[in-house]
């Protein structure tokens, strides 16, 4: 089953290599979401447990998944992992207990976990799968083994871009896997007709800071967020649809479907962040002459008559005040609106020095 997972062969090799020599007690997958940690993880449960078929359902009565059902993972639920931790095996000859999204244990639950990994039960193997390792406190990340995921290849986004949709162009395909950024969970996204929508205006709107006279910080904001939270609409729909095949008490659900709906309307938000400073980066490479390597390569046209050489130095600090933008949303609580259209009026004076406006 592990050989299922694209790429990630350090990660693979450490596994086989605990299958082969017997496991540790816990492991810490960790690294970017959508690039294969927790279907990985799910297959190496698989292995412990001898049926991959069962693990990978999550139907296994040895195997014990736990994800959080709103914004954290409370000591509530690590309470609950601790008391079926001392049961002993139903079927196999020990228990794998798989903590998803572990990088949202709150401090409590953390220090609850801890104490299950200081002392596991012999025949128990604990699995954390983290997104990121700093919220994690260094008491947990050092009693378990790390293995480490990285970005995917663009090859191998683009495989399975052009597998999901054939009918797109070399350029269309080439261009969604470089704006996927080495992560498979966006694929599905950027193909869905609603997100294409939403990359469509997006660009216009990058376009529209340098090319349009009447250009307002303040719809290019709230066209961002709007398009945000239409995707978390979107994911709340899924979520409660899900619902429907759940047996879960109305408070677990409703923290559900508002962490699924949250979640969305973030990564909607910092996926486009990643695409606007994308879209000033190309502009200085085109203009510097190296168009294979632009992200948005299914709009060349358009960025060939836009990088003019006057431009490319505010293109260059175009980009870096986009991923300013983006570290500060991914790091602080910061409201959206705000720091949108504060960093609109920002691209909008970098370019001010451009000395002929042209039709977007």
């Amino acid at each position: 089953m592990l050989d299922r997972i694209r790429e990630q062969e350090e990660a693979k090799r450490l596994l086989q290599a605990a299958l082969r020599d017997g496991p540790a007690h816990a492991y810490l997958l960790h690294g970017p979401p959508g690039v294969g940690k927790t279907s990985a993880g799910l297959a190496f449960a698989g292995e412990l447990l001898g049926d991959s078929d069962r693990a990978e359902r999550r139907a296994h009565p040895d195997l014990y998944v736990l994800e959080p059902l709103g914004d954290q993972i409370r000591i509530d639920d690590i309470r609950l992992l601790h008391h079926d931790l001392h049961m002993r095996p139903f079927e196999a000859d020990r228990r794998v207990y798989v903590v998803l999204s572990a990088h949202l244990l709150n401090e409590d639950a953390a220090d609850a976990l801890l104490k299950d990994l200081e002392e596991p039960p012999p025949y128990a193997v604990l699995l954390l799968v983290a997104d990121e390792l700093g919220p994690l406190p260094e008491t947990i990340r050092s009693r378990c083994q790390p293995v480490p995921f990285r970005r995917l290849s663009e090859r191998a986004v683009r495989e399975e871009v052009a597998a999901r949709a054939p009918a797109l162009s070399e350029e269309e395909t080439t261009a969604l896997a470089r704006v996927a950024s080495g992560r498979l969970d966006r694929v599905e996204r950027l193909l869905d007709p609603k997100a294409a929508e939403r990359r469509t205006g997006l660009l216009a709107v990058a376009r529209s800071v340098y090319a349009d006279a009447d250009f307002r910080p303040s719809a290019a904001a709230d066209f961002v967020t709007g398009a945000a939270s239409d995707s978390g609409a979107q994911a709340k729909a899924l979520a409660e649809a899900a619902l429907e095949r759940l047996d879960l008490p109305t408070r677990e659900g409703e923290q559900r479907v508002r962490r699924a709906q949250r979640g969305a309307e973030r990564e909607e938000l910092l996926l486009m962040l990643e695409e606007l400073a994308a879209w000033y980066r190309d502009l200085a490479v085109v203009g510097a002459g190296a168009d294979g390597a632009a992200v948005h390569c299914d709009h060349l046209d358009e960025l060939r008559e836009d990088a003019t050489p006057e431009r490319m130095p505010s293109a260059e600090r175009a980009a870096e005040l986009v991923r300013e933008t983006w570290r500060s949303l991914e790091e602080f609580n910061i409201q959206a609106e705000l720091a949108f259209e504060a960093l609109f009026i920002q691209l909008r004076r970098v370019f001010a020095s451009t000395t002929q406006w042209v039709a977007a």
